[in-house]
Formats: structure tokens, sequence, C-alpha cells
């Protein structure tokens, strides 16, 4: 077979990679949890939403019905051990936080929601829709409060993502998101502005 003649792969969530992150809750009682997701992206630029997909059995699952809350925490090379491990265990089991050693904070603008100090990006959310798809529920946030550590921002106070190493979900494997290859508008930018965002 040439190179490019297609093969029939049959139907699964194929479309990768997606970003992996950690979804950090609390309920009303002030228990936390942690839940590994990678069916989640970006939905609105005004005002910033997001979509979560949860699996209806998870705790995680719960306590976002219960408060309405949850943090994306963007999962970096030095959480990616932790991240799988709290996909692969239940809260309803353990204390995620404290078997990863890893440290809740306030989530920005948010009740009940924890954070996790150790991830480097936290994204605030509240719910403001849910659609039940079948094994999970979708729900739709809005982004109330970002908060990132500061070694991110440059000289300029810019927020440089590429220090912090994210990591990827691609086909059921982690991967270091790796070499710049270009930016948003590359196709058509001048020969000076490239060298100068490329080298």
């Amino acid at each position: 077979m040439a190179k490019h003649d297609k093969i029939d792969v049959g139907l699964s969530t194929i479309l990768n990679p997606v970003p992996v992150v950690m979804i950090s809750t609390a309920n009303k009682n002030g228990d936390k949890n942690i839940c590994t997701v990678a069916w989640t992206g970006t939905v609105n630029s005004e005002p910033p939403m997001v979509s979560v997909s949860i699996r209806k059995s998870r705790l995680t699952h719960d306590f976002i019905e219960e408060t309405g809350e949850f943090v994306i925490n963007l999962v970096n090379k030095n959480l990616a051990k932790p991240c799988d491990y709290c996909g692969v265990k239940s809260g309803r089991d353990e204390d995620k936080f404290k078997k990863c050693g890893l440290s809740s904070i306030v989530g920005k603008n948010l009740e009940y929601a924890v954070a996790i100090k150790e991830a480097p990006v936290n994204i605030s959310c509240k719910v403001v829709s849910k659609t039940e798809l079948g094994s999970h529920d979708m729900y739709i946030a809005e982004i109330v409060g970002i908060t990132a550590d500061s070694y991110l921002n440059d000289e300029n106070g810019r927020l440089c993502l590429d220090k912090a190493k994210l990591v990827a979900y691609n086909h059921g494997e982690y991967f270091l998101l790796g070499e710049k290859i270009g930016f948003f508008g590359y196709s058509i930018a001048s020969e000076d502005v490239l060298k100068k965002r490329l080298g």
C-alpha cells in the first residue's frame, strides 16, 4: 500500500493529541479530590469558556454536581506521574492530594473548589450548563480566574507557557511538548518576523 492509502480503523476517541489535565474539586464539607481528564477544550473566547467531560461514576462528577465548580490544573513533566496516578485511582478510596504529595490552595474566585499548588497554571471554572452524553456528562463552564507560577512570565510580563514543559496525551501515552515549529499567523508572516520569532 502507498503511504496515504487509507485503512478503516473503526470508531473510537481517536482525536489526538489532547491536553491532559488534573481537575481538582471539593465538596461543601471540604473533602477534596483530583481527577485526570483528557476530554477538555476551549469552547468560547468572550467570556472565556471551556468544556470538560466527566464519567458519571467519578467522585469528581459528584463534587461538580454539588458545587458547580472545578479547577483545571495544567500538567507539566513534574506532574506527569501524579497525573497518571490520579487517573487510575479513585478518590473514594484515598486522599489523592496526600498520596501524591500535592498541596491544595484556594481556587481563585471560587467558593469550594481547590487548585493544585504544584501545577504551573490553575484555571478556575464555574459550570453554566451540562449535557448528558452517555458514558460522560459534558460541563460547559466559564473561566472566572487564572493563576500561574511566576517563573512563566518574561521580563515584559508576557505569559510564556512554553517554559512550563507541558504534557499532552496521545492515544494512551503521555508526551512532553517539544520543538516550536510555528506560531499563529506564521504562514503569512514576513521573513523578519519569522527570524525574530523562530530564530
